[in-house]
């Protein structure tokens, strides 16, 4: 007879990278996904951008047989919604109405990255449906567990969507924008695919940054030292210090990703007079590049729009990725040739009267994302889509 336990770790030190890798990585990929990686969960761990005392406390629930590892499901116990860009701050304040308690809460999500990937990590040779259910199915008992109202998987993939639905959770569906690579053999050939009066603008804006003096550069592994960090890090903070919410990101997760992710990691920098003033980061792996973090200094016109979208381009055509996704929301990437994609989340609710409120909820949510993206596509700038 085998034996199947649950456990939490505090942190995903207590993992071990060894162990968090073998499953997040099953295949032992040369370029793994960046956001299931040990590293970048150790970073914002350790660093003190996402623990207990900003309300993100890792529970990481890892499924083991006889003693040996088959599945983890990165999990934070929160006592807020922020920093996870799916929006649930409507449930929670209905149910605080009704009487009841949402916080806390449960969260398996990677701390401030809305980017899709697999978060139902299995081991190889493991029978995935079975072993996903397992992984849910213990998911629901961690909810008693904590006294937490509820657990929301989020940015997973489809597949892990339909198997969360299998099992009872509720389905949720959003939208982000998404910039296909066609095979492109440079950002000309991009633009020949787009309509007049598109190309036409596009053009005119990466000319603005040039004639404004803006140079840009490239840098990942070796080039991101402390010194570039530095000057990323006053971006960030300058932006993000503009916004309600002060930024997420310690400094010292900078340092710690430069360390340990560099071969992944594609800083974007801007440089006007001799000084940096805009920077957008960057992870990639073999099929797509992720645009995360942006900032600037000061004003510059078009500056967001070349740093994080048409240079992006640039480096996805010359690496030959599939993709580039630029994070959440932005209608306005659209008119620069990025495209509606869906993205997928879960959530289990163990108050009965919340989880149908929130039922009937989605499902009229589904049904308004899924006409919105028909209407995006129609407006579309390339000249051919069907």
């Amino acid at each position: 007879m085998t034996k199947l336990t649950a456990a939490f770790a505090e942190s995903a030190q207590v993992v071990g990278a060894s162990v968090w890798d073998k499953l997040a990585n099953p295949l032992a990929a040369p370029l793994p996904h960046p956001f299931t990686r040990h590293a970048f969960f150790a970073a914002l761990e350790q660093s003190g951008s996402a623990t207990a005392k900003t309300g993100w406390r890792p529970v990481h629930l890892v499924l083991e047989r006889d003693g040996s590892p088959i599945g983890l499901l990165p999990l934070y116990l929160k006592n807020h919604s922020y920093g996870e860009y799916v929006f649930d701050h409507g449930w929670a304040e209905a149910f605080a109405r009704a009487g009841g308690r949402y916080y806390p809460k449960l969260q398996g999500s990677v701390p401030f990255t809305p980017v899709s990937g697999r978060r139902l990590l299995i081991a190889a040779g493991e029978p995935a449906a079975q072993t996903e259910a397992l992984l849910l199915q213990a998911g629901e008992r961690a909810v008693e567990t904590f006294g937490a109202s509820s657990l929301h998987i989020t940015f997973i993939t489809e597949p892990e969507w339909r198997s969360a639905e299998d099992q009872g959770f509720l389905r949720r569906t959003d939208q982000q924008f998404h910039w296909q690579n066609e095979g492109y053999d440079s950002f000309d050939g991009f633009l020949g695919a787009l309509s007049s009066s598109k190309r036409k603008n596009l053009r005119k804006e990466r000319a603005a940054v040039v004639q404004d003096g803006v140079a840009f550069e490239w840098l990942t592994g070796t080039d991101l030292t402390e010194g570039v960090w530095d000057a990323f890090f006053d971006c960030y903070t300058a932006t993000g210090n503009q916004k309600w919410n002060p930024p997420y990101l310690t400094r010292e997760f900078f340092s710690r990703i430069g360390e340990s992710m560099s071969e992944q990691i594609l800083l974007i920098m801007a440089k006007l007079d001799g000084r940096y003033v805009a920077g957008a980061l960057n992870f990639f792996d073999d099929e797509a590049l992720y645009g995360r973090n942006w900032g600037c200094t000061g004003y510059v016109p078009f500056l967001h729009f070349e740093t994080c979208y048409y240079q992006a381009i640039d480096f996805a055509i010359e690496r030959k990725l599939k993709r580039v996704e630029a994070g959440a929301q932005g209608g306005h990437k659209l008119l620069r040739g990025y495209l509606p994609s869906p993205t997928y989340s879960a959530h289990y609710i163990a108050h009965a009267g919340l989880r149908q409120a929130v039922a009937d909820y989605l499902e009229n949510e589904r049904a308004a994302v899924a006409e919105h993206m028909e209407e995006l596509a129609e407006q579309a700038p390339y000249r051919n889509v069907t």
